[in-house]
């Protein structure tokens, strides 16, 4: 059984604005919610919008007492054999924006954030790039060098939290599916910074708070007659602790020294519709940004 204590906010993570006038949303259980949500019990934490740049959040945030009840899982759980393969196309459309934006130099120092089994780092290494990373979950961090044959001298195990390089070090970061599992991403992101030249860029892939479906999931458990909110999932996979406005980054940029020079929306997979349903709202959200992620550029001044 997972073991949490729980931290309550005083203010939004990105803005600094105080979270006693920001928008309640609902609760969001430990477990799936499910298609009768009135029949569901368990553990449950409040879901808040941040009133100033658009923040979605838990309050109080649910913090495991060992990050290994959460991500010390065996990467094979997560996919099928054909995801240790690293496509000649990974990492491919980021690669392209980097020329895109002026920033790529060959043998320019990158550092993944969140490396997994090293896919990106392999990519970046095959761009001409100089990779390094970190990695807080164990088993990921082992695959990554006995599978995938990453170097252990580029790759840390190591929580954000606990890691360290030195300043102006890197020419790009970037952070792929991670952002939003960090606890403190303002002051991570600060940290981020350090560790980047002047004039770096910064890449982030994010949930969006605009993604349509979880707003469509609310409708029906309020018309279940039940609180609940599909946004946000702290304390069942995949702990997603945050969704992102462009304007939490604008906001926070405004205190940490960075502009965003890029965002777009990406609609990924839909969950929980009918397969029928899904090229209809998949061209609702291409049409209306309202995709599952929000990828983002930042650049330091």
């Amino acid at each position: 059984m997972k073991r949490y204590y729980f931290y309550d906010r005083d203010s939004c993570e990105m803005c600094g604005s105080p979270s006693a006038g920001h928008k309640v949303k609902g609760l969001r259980l430990n477990t799936s919610q499910g298609m009768r949500p009135r029949k569901k019990t368990g553990i449950a934490v409040a879901v808040q919008q941040c009133s100033e740049c658009g923040l979605i959040y838990s309050n109080p945030l649910p913090v495991p007492m060992e990050i290994n009840d959460h991500y010390n899982v065996p990467p094979e759980s997560y996919w099928r054999e054909g995801y240790f393969e690293v496509n000649k196309d990974y990492f491919s459309n980021e690669i392209a924006i980097i020329k895109k934006l002026g920033a790529f130099q060959p043998g320019m120092k990158v550092l993944d954030i969140g490396a997994g089994i090293g896919k990106c780092m392999i990519a970046l290494k095959q761009a001409g790039l100089d990779a390094y990373g970190f990695e807080p979950s164990k088993s990921f961090y082992e695959r990554a060098i006995s599978r995938m044959g990453i170097d252990p001298a580029r790759l840390k195990l190591a929580q954000m939290e606990d890691v360290d390089y030195e300043a102006g070090m890197f020419d790009m970061i970037t952070f792929g599916a991670v952002f939003e599992h960090l606890y403190h991403p303002a002051e991570m992101l600060s940290k981020a910074m350090n560790w980047l030249k002047p004039g770096g860029l910064i890449h982030m892939e994010v949930p969006s708070t605009k993604y349509l479906m979880p707003r469509l999931i609310n409708v029906y458990n309020r018309l279940c007659g039940t609180n609940y909110t599909t946004h946000l999932s702290p304390m069942l996979s995949p702990f997603h602790l945050y969704e992102f406005s462009v304007d939490s980054y604008k906001k926070a940029g405004e205190k940490l020294g960075f502009e965003v020079v890029l965002h777009y929306f990406e609609v990924c997979e839909i969950l929980y519709f009918p397969s029928f349903t899904h090229p209809f709202f998949k061209r609702i959200m291409k049409a209306t940004n309202t995709g599952m992620q929000l990828m983002i550029w930042l650049k330091k001044k």
